[in-house]
This record gives C-alpha cells, sequence and structure tokens, in this order.
C-alpha cells in the first residue's frame, strides 16, 4: 500500500495521527509527516485515517510498478510530495 496527502486539501485536522500514529505525525503546527510505504499490519489504520479525512486529502493505492495510481489521484498534479527516506510533508495550511 502507498499514500500521498494531497498538500490541496490538508487543513492540518490531524484525524490521520489519531487514527494511524505509526504512519502520520504531526510536526508543530505547520508540517504533516508520513511514510509513503505503509507497513501491512497498519493498512487497516491507514484506510480509516482516510476514510475519517474531513477533506479527504489522503489517497491510497497500491505499490508504483503495478501500474495502479493512489486512489483519487489523477497525476503528478495532483499528488503531495514523498520526500525520500523522511518520508512526505505536507503543509497543514495548504501553502
Amino acid at each position: 500500500m502507498q499514500i500521498v496527502v494531497d498538500l490541496n486539501r490538508c487543513q492540518g485536522y490531524a484525524q490521520c495521527v489519531f487514527l494511524a500514529p505509526r504512519v502520520f505525525e504531526l510536526h508543530g503546527e505547520e508540517a504533516l509527516m508520513y511514510a509513503p510505504a505503509v507497513p501491512g499490519e497498519q493498512h487497516e489504520h491507514v484506510r480509516r485515517a482516510a476514510a475519517a479525512c474531513p477533506v479527504q486529502a489522503i489517497l491510497v493505492g497500491e505499490p508504483a510498478g503495478d501500474g495502479a495510481a493512489p486512489s483519487g489521484a489523477g497525476g503528478p498534479a495532483d499528488a503531495g510530495p514523498s520526500s525520500g527516506a523522511g518520508g512526505g510533508r505536507a503543509g497543514v495550511d495548504g501553502r
């Protein structure tokens, strides 16, 4: 499973942090950190977090290489960042 947080949608409600704290982490008031590749034991937590997001900013899909983009992703312009080993970083205020 792969996830992407849409920077244009994320508003920092942090529901994902409460439901999947091993995958999502809020740093200060400005940045949501997350692990783009989700371990198997966290899949259900991430699905619940994505469903609970009030602005539907969490896109869930299968790993790259199988041809599947995260659900709801229309391409690179719609996807949030994935910053190497540290995970993705989404500005919570849309900046």
